[in-house]
């Protein structure tokens, strides 16, 4: 599907009529393939690259236009178990008009930080610097889980909290490498601009965005290597837990097993027979007695031998 939109005093609006300022493909299917390349040449690698959520960030100069991919935070819900992911979309870019290639309605969300749009120039860097700022908005939502889940972590040790780490960690080693790719775009961007001789306005607003995205790489990068040295740490803490009830559970046997073993005897016909001349009551008295005094002397020397360990 294809839209069309105009722009008019600074704002991108709907246009009903051609020509357009901004043209939209999201899901582009036979026909808009057709005239993509029609009207763009644009062959169907480049379409397939603009819709690959693989594909990695990159960025081609021709005479009369330049062509890039862009990886972008796709939204979050809270139904995806803690999984933040990344995928690419494509930018034509010409002196008249900019296209955008997708797989859904997300790019443009959100589109129109920067109070006056006067080209396509414009609304490609507008919509460039407003994914930079969703990748920092879920960096932030990445830290306020983190601690959410050390909390549940901390008091049931359950091991879906830590595979639901893992997934934060698995998510942010994919906005280091998107957020390294797309700066390598910003700089090829920021040089390529420098030679066309664009406005100071333009090379300034380049230059903060490869800041910015420097910054969030850096924090992304900070807190991949805190979450892979928290879930080192917590595994190692149920492993511990583990041991110790192990452990626990192990002392219990050791100390009960010959307890059996002595009341399987005592429960036997043969103890009676042998304890035929004295009362019943003290007889089994004295078995209950002696194995209390079994089990204490056991959990003595257990303890002693735990502590000389």
């Amino acid at each position: 599907m294809i839209k069309s939109l105009r722009l008019q005093d600074g704002r991108l609006y709907p246009a009903t009529q051609q020509p357009a300022q901004v043209l939209w493909c999201s899901k582009p299917d036979v026909g808009d393939h057709d005239w993509l390349r029609l009207h763009f040449r644009l062959d169907e690698h480049a379409v397939a690259s603009a819709l690959d959520p693989d594909e990695v960030s990159r960025i081609e100069f021709h005479p009369d236009s330049l062509f890039l991919i862009w990886k972008r935070p796709q939204s979050y819900s809270g139904q995806d178990n803690f999984s933040f992911d990344v995928s690419s979309f494509g930018l034509l870019l010409r002196d008249d008009c900019l296209l955008l290639i997708c797989n859904d309605d997300q790019p443009l969300s959100g589109l129109g930080r920067r109070e006056m749009m006067n080209g396509p120039m414009d609304v490609l860097l507008d919509l460039l610097f407003n994914n930079i700022h969703h990748y920092l908005g879920h960096l932030k939502v990445i830290k306020m889980v983190a601690r959410e889940l050390q909390q549940k972590f901390n008091s049931s040790l359950e091991n879906r909290h830590l595979l639901q780490m893992f997934n934060l960690s698995e998510s942010l080693v994919y906005y280091i490498n998107a957020l390294h790719s797309n700066g390598a775009v910003l700089t090829r961007l920021r040089n390529h601009a420098e030679k066309k001789h664009y406005s100071s306005d333009c090379l300034g607003l380049i230059d903060d965005m490869i800041i910015e995205n420097n910054q969030c790489y850096k924090q992304a990068e900070i807190y991949s290597t805190v979450f892979a040295g928290l879930m080192d740490a917590r595994g190692n803490l149920v492993n511990n837990s583990t041991n110790n009830l192990l452990r626990k559970l192990t002392l219990i046997n050791v100390v009960f097993l010959p307890l059996n073993l002595v009341a399987g005897i005592g429960g036997m016909s043969e103890y009676s027979m042998m304890t035929a001349p004295l009362p019943w009551w003290w007889s089994y008295t004295a078995l209950i007695v002696a194995m209390l005094g079994m089990g204490a002397a056991m959990v003595w020397g257990l303890r002693r031998m735990a502590r000389a360990s």
